[in-house]
């Protein structure tokens, strides 16, 4: 390790939003570039189903407040969202102006009507009546938030609880201040609180409350806790100085985003620096680190490039920061010298062999092939252990260590939902999949305690809600 060599302007620049905000001006022409088709494909290309051509139109006749009305009513993280959804795989990669032009930039465009409402304080939801319902979340994380906002509209009172200091989950501790400003996730986070929602931080269920006590204190209990720490690599000199885990890694760029730039520098980060794991949390650990001032920085896998998780954009934008990825290569050492830190990482190199459980081809070591890396720090981004322990008190299901739930996100017990990444068995964790997991349960969980669906009120002049039979949560500000 070695002290930061670069000025605070520097690092100030190198943890800026990668995107500046649309002007007034470009958000208007981009806009009047959409073809507002009907049926659109970016609607159905979205997880949460945000009318894309509704806001977009909205922008365009210089309605701000309508089209955030209109996102945050189908998703009611969309000001994270805005800038952390993967656009290129989901509603930008599905626009129609795409295969001979370029297509929308729905994200930044959703970005802008959303900074808009957080900006100008404006309120474009009120709670709907109390209901007397109770219910307890487990985890302020975007599925938690999103349901407990949800349930909000519908006059049900949640209270969410989360271990850590800062509500947000990933949003807050997880995202690379490059993409999403931890004050984003924070706003994002009030919002739903001015809906009458109660965050409770620094309490962890299972430790500091009991499942039972929330099972038998509430009407309903939604688990949506995430995942847990960084597991073992299970390799000689893992206790090793300078070997550490990627999301407190990346977590401490993000306290030091709200907490001042001169943070940065207390973050310490090696001039060779290895990266194990190649998933999005990887390519975010390698960005960081480069940024902080690394001067190598290698991610090592030990499949090929069609079995990363990370996406196509993501990896061209880490090798874009000068981040070398090793394909095919697998630590079996992390070596030190006499003072116990980090010297390098001993690898061997794999070839794929038959499918394994996860359907991949499994990774199979090449005689032989030994090399050793020079590293003064390894970061470890090889996924996040599952909470089986916490999911066994709460005496639901799970299966593959994700809790086991029904199309409703009904668990094994009666009372007891899960939502977000601790369900996330197949396809990709994202927090507007998690979002959209809050909705599906906040609506299975009305049901359930007996309170009806909602409808817009016409005669409102923002969002809104009465009880009814229908649910219509279209824009009326359009």
């Amino acid at each position: 390790m070695r002290e930061h060599e670069l000025t605070l302007a520097q690092l100030q620049d190198s943890f800026t939003e990668t995107y500046p905000r649309y002007t007034p001006n470009e958000a208007t022409v981009e806009a009047n570039r959409c073809l507002y088709c009907f049926d659109a494909p970016c609607i159905q290309a979205c997880p949460t189903g945000i009318d894309v051509p509704t806001f977009i139109r909205q922008i365009a006749n210089g309605n701000l407040l309508g089209a955030a009305t209109t996102i945050l009513e189908s998703n009611l993280i969309g000001h994270s969202c805005g800038r952390v959804c993967p656009v290129d795989e989901l509603c930008v990669g599905a626009c129609v102006l795409g295969a001979e032009h370029r297509p929308i930039a729905i994200g930044r465009l959703q970005r802008y009507a959303t900074d808009h409402v957080f900006e100008t304080g404006a309120r474009v939801f009120e709670p709907a009546p109390d209901s007397g319902k109770r219910v307890a979340i487990v985890g302020a994380g975007p599925a938690g938030l999103s349901a407990a906002g949800e349930l909000a509209k519908r006059g049900v009172r949640a209270t969410v609880f989360e271990r850590q200091e800062l509500p947000g989950g990933l949003s807050t501790y997880g995202i690379v201040v490059m993409r999403e400003p931890t004050r984003v996730a924070l706003e994002e986070v009030e919002f739903i609180q001015s809906l009458g929602v109660e965050v409770v931080t620094g309490v962890e269920v299972g430790v500091d409350v009991s499942p039972q006590e929330l099972i038998e204190g509430y009407d309903a209990v939604l688990l949506a806790a995430g995942t847990g720490p960084v597991p073992r690599l299970n390799v000689p000199g893992e206790e090793l100085e300078g070997v550490i885990d990627a999301l407190p890694f990346i977590a401490a760029t993000k306290l030091a985003d709200k907490d001042g730039v001169e943070r940065l520098r207390e973050i310490p980060v090696g001039d060779e620096v290895i990266v194990v794991g190649a998933g999005n949390t990887a390519v975010d650990a390698a960005t960081v680190a480069k940024r902080l001032g690394a001067e190598r920085v290698t991610m090592l896998y030990r499949r090929s490039r069609a079995e990363m998780t990370a996406y196509d954009f993501e990896v061209a934008f880490v090798r874009n920061e000068g981040v070398d990825i090793r394909l095919l290569t697998q630590p079996v050492e992390i070596l030190g010298d006499e003072h116990g830190r980090v010297t390098g990482v001993r690898c061997v190199r794999m070839r794929l062999g038959e499918p394994d459980a996860s359907g991949r081809r499994r990774p199979e070591p090449v005689p032989g092939s030994e090399l050793v890396l020079p590293a003064d720090q390894v970061i470890k981004a090889i996924g996040q252990e599952k909470l089986t322990a916490l999911f066994a008190a709460f005496g639901i299901e799970s299966i593959g260590g994700y809790v086991k739930v029904d199309e409703e996100l009904r668990t094994s017990h009666p009372k007891v939902f899960a939502a977000g990444d601790c369900v996330r068995l197949t396809g990709h964790a994202l927090t507007v999949t998690a979002a959209e997991d809050g909705k599906i349960a906040a609506r299975a969980i009305a049901r359930q305690l007996g309170v009806e669906e909602l409808r817009r009120d016409p005669s409102a002049t923002r969002g809104r809600y009465m009880h009814g039979t229908t649910n219509d949560f279209r824009s009326v500000h359009g």
